[in-house]
């Protein structure tokens, strides 16, 4: 039988402050790779963004959402599902929020002043989903490793952009601790190498669908 391929982790110019590869570059790349979809997953206005500053909300989500709006563009041109996520920062510590819209986002103002906890609450209360993004990845400007078991969905447990196997194994031990799902991911900026993402049984129609498909459990881990 064969799978459906999806990466899980993306970052586009047009919003990632570290991305080397636009949307429309990315959409192009994993379709001649084979793949059935992306999800695109710049980081937030508390990671690296390139988002200015000084613009009113609207205005700064209508950039933001620029890499995810263009893929899909360009999706829809050429057959490739584009999906909308994204990477929250805290710290140093990331989580890939699935499953929300624009204009959920353009509704929260305050979501900069919000905990880890309350990001867990609020993304909930609106059907989201949360995947903690390489749990134990060593950078200089990571202070601490710092998990939140009870505040997140699933796991990231192969991350290409660790560059080290040592840390994804470390995940995986983390996730079965504490019997939470497991996810995988490129963390796509462009150029990489290799490339990794969940494979499923079933065609996956929209962002809804991809997190039922994690509830389920019926997906496998794309391995490098």
């Amino acid at each position: 039988m064969s799978l459906f391929r999806y990466e899980t982790h993306l970052h586009t110019t047009e919003a990632s402050a570290c991305a080397t590869f636009s949307a429309v570059d990315h959409v192009r790349f994993y379709k001649a790779l084979g793949y059935d979809g992306i999800i695109v997953t710049d980081h937030f206005f508390n990671g690296n963004s390139n988002v200015p500053w000084d613009l009113p909300w609207e205005e700064r989500i209508d950039l933001f959402c620029k890499g995810y709006e263009n893929a899909k563009a360009e999706g829809d041109r050429i057959g490739l599902s584009v999906f909308f996520g994204w990477e929250a920062g805290f710290l140093g510590t990331d989580f890939l929020v699935y499953g929300l819209d624009k204009a959920w986002l353009k509704n929260h103002l305050d979501i900069l002043s919000w905990s880890i906890e309350e990001q867990y609450k609020k993304v909930h209360e609106a059907g989201g989903y949360i995947v903690h993004a390489h749990p134990f990845r060593d950078r200089p400007y990571i202070k601490e490793i710092r998990l939140f078991p009870e505040y997140i969905d699933a796991v990231e447990v192969i991350n290409i952009g660790n560059r080290s196997d040592k840390f994804d194994r470390q995940a995986l031990e983390y996730a079965k601790k504490h019997k939470l799902p497991v996810t995988a991911g490129t963390d796509a900026h462009g150029l990489e190498n290799m490339h990794s993402g969940l494979a499923f049984q079933h065609n996956i129609e929209d962002i809804i669908g991809f997190i039922a498909g994690l509830k389920s459990g019926s997906y496998e881990l794309i391995k490098p």
